[in-house]
């Protein structure tokens, strides 16, 4: 029976348990597609990830991500937390500071920084764009969200990579109380093919940038600790409304801090208007995984 080299990280994890885990799987090239879902399945974690040999002479790697229930083209975490593994195996990129990820979303730039003890990494993500607002046809959002709740913002679909339901709260304190009905945010997620919810607030004095909660119910997750692409959703809306006048081109999210977490991410949104979502991650286990092929 074939052995496969494991390693499970903390991303987005200033410290060991604080952020989002995630299973990689190295040298996963004899793997089949049905294998690498039946382990992300055993695995019972919001993604597994398969490093492949790239198809592109341009990549480091290629990565394959895999939740519980299918293959997906791009993730957040995923992706920091692949490159901070192999990294932490000596990969040695083709260019020093730079990791190019092949994934099915294409060809996607990591930087990372060598003198950091964490190497503290960033994805430039996929572009996001504005689906479209809330309206009155958008009945279930009375069931999730009273209407006094929002901000000047109108909650819109956005997809870049995946699909988000977006709103801004009044105030941190009601991102950090809100208590979810998952039966509404689950109808909304399969009625608009989305993964589900993701609220999010202002902090209060003295800190700054944004808090965080989402709600990925459409795959059947009640609560994510720390999500790259939603927060990379959350930030192109924020530029395509005008709302980071305010906020500035650079800020942290804190997100997970209400099931147990304490995740920290960074967001940039360079002059290019690309989005750029990065943080700290920590190894946790290393070990070898055993499937018969």
């Amino acid at each position: 029976m074939p052995y496969f080299q494991s390693i499970h990280c903390d991303v987005f994890a200033p410290r060991i348990g604080t952020g989002n885990p995630l299973a990689v799987i190295l040298n996963a090239d004899s793997l089949s597609a049905e294998n690498m879902q039946a382990i992300a399945s055993w695995m019972n974690l919001a993604e597994t990830t398969f490093i492949v040999k790239p198809s592109s002479a341009e990549a480091d790697y290629q990565v394959r991500i895999f939740t519980t229930q299918k293959e997906i083209a791009f993730a957040g975490h995923p992706s920091i937390g692949s490159a901070h593994v192999l990294l932490s195996q000596g990969l040695r990129p083709k260019t020093a500071g730079l990791l190019i990820q092949e994934c099915a979303a294409g060809l996607l730039p990591i930087r990372y920084q060598p003198d950091q003890p964490n190497n503290t990494l960033s994805v430039r993500v996929p572009s996001s764009k504005l689906l479209r607002y809330a309206d009155n046809t958008d009945t279930l959002f009375t069931h999730i969200l009273a209407s006094s709740a929002f901000t000047d913002v109108t909650p819109a679909l956005v997809e870049g990579g995946r699909r988000w339901w977006l709103a801004e709260l009044q105030s941190e304190q009601a991102v950090r109380q809100f208590v979810p009905d998952s039966f509404a945010i689950k109808q909304l997620a399969e009625q608009t093919q989305s993964l589900g919810l993701c609220i999010f607030a202002r902090r209060q004095a003295p800190e700054t940038g944004l808090v965080v909660r989402a709600f990925p119910l459409g795959v059947g997750i009640f609560e994510d600790p720390a999500s790259g692409a939603a927060n990379a959703a959350i930030a192109a809306y924020l530029q395509e409304t005008g709302q980071l006048k305010t906020l500035g081109n650079r800020y942290l999210v804190s997100q997970g801090r209400e099931m147990g977490r304490d995740a920290v991410l960074s967001l940039e949104i360079d002059a290019h208007h690309d989005v750029w979502v990065g943080g700290d991650c920590q190894n946790v286990i290393e070990g070898r995984l055993q499937w018969p092929e």
